[in-house]
Order: structure tokens, then sequence, then C-alpha cells
């Protein structure tokens, strides 16, 4: 019993993981270079991430600079940028690419903020998937006469207050994502 709530916990953890990553992604109006974490290059026939062909920083809270390590891969990072859906517009000027970081606007804000409920409600559903998965473990071992009746729900309780947990924490974290993207 004790080892289906762990499990359970460590799942909960890794939704809440996942959940840190997408909103990572979220361009919120300050230049991080985890903006281009899902942006792939096509490097020499294989889709490669930028950070594994090149240095790529953020010189301040507007911009991203990135220098390829090969002179071939310039155009090819730009494209991928262009071809990316961060709507961002690199400049190359032959020895760094820069990126400029816009302000959003007050549409584009509200509809990250969408986004960021949408990747929040997600990880809750993951959440409840866990506490699901780990009520029929705690059933299947008192059907298989393992642990008593009690112990059962004394287990379901715990879930229960994990779940809890883990949904309050991922309403957290959307709070501090939704105060971030809209901040000016």
């Amino acid at each position: 019993m004790r080892e289906a709530i762990k499990e359970a916990e460590d799942k909960m953890k890794k939704a809440l993981v996942s959940l840190d990553k997408e909103f990572a992604r979220l361009r919120t109006g300050r230049a991080t270079t985890s903006l281009l974490d899902g942006v792939r290059v096509d490097y020499y026939g294989t889709l490669t991430p930028i950070d594994q062909i090149a240095s790529v920083s953020t010189p301040d809270s507007r911009t991203i600079t990135i220098q390829p390590w090969d002179r071939k891969a310039f155009s090819v990072v730009e494209k991928a940028i262009l071809k990316s859906d961060l709507g961002l517009t690199p400049v190359n000027d032959g020895k760094i690419i820069r990126i400029g970081i816009p302000p959003l606007t007050e549409d584009r804000r509200k509809d990250l903020a969408k986004v960021a409920k949408k990747y929040t409600e997600e990880a809750k559903v993951a959440v409840r998937n866990v506490r699901r998965d780990a009520n029929e473990v705690l059933k299947k071992l008192k059907s298989d006469k393992k642990i008593s009746e009690d112990e059962q729900h004394k287990g379901q309780e715990e879930i229960q207050k994990l779940t809890d947990a883990y949904v309050a924490k991922t309403d957290a974290a959307l709070a501090k994502k939704e105060k971030e993207i809209m901040e000016i």
C-alpha cells in the first residue's frame, strides 16, 4: 500500500514538472532561452534543438542571442525560428542572430493566460488520473486480501490529500504565471 501511494506521489510530481516545462515555453514579454526549447533545426538532415548547435543567451530582458558554432547553421536556425509559432523575427548579422522580444499586446496577454489555464487543466486531469489509478491498486490489494478495508480507506484518504495538495500547487503555479503574463 505504501508503495502504491509513493508511486502516485511520484507521478503527481511529474505532472507538475511537465506543467512547469509548458509554462517555460509561454512567451511573457521577457526574454528567456527556454522560449526556443521547442524549436528544432534541420541540421544535416536531423531535427536538432537549437541549444545543441549554438550557444543561446539573453544579454538583456528583451533580447535573445544565438551564436551557431557552424557558419552553415545560421540560415537554418533563422528559418526554424521564423517557421515556429512563436511570432519572433530573428536578425542575422553574420556573426550572431539576435531576436528582439516585442512587448505583448493586451489581447495577446489574454490569449496566453487562456493557454496557461489550458495547460493547468491538463495537469489537474493528469493528477486526477493518477489518483484514480492508485485507488484501483488499493481496491485490487483489498480484493486479493493483502490489506483490510480500513487500510484501503486510509490509503484512499492519503491519496486524496496528495491529490488536493498537487491540484493546489498547479493553481499556485497558474496564478504566478498569469501574474507574470499580465505584467507590463
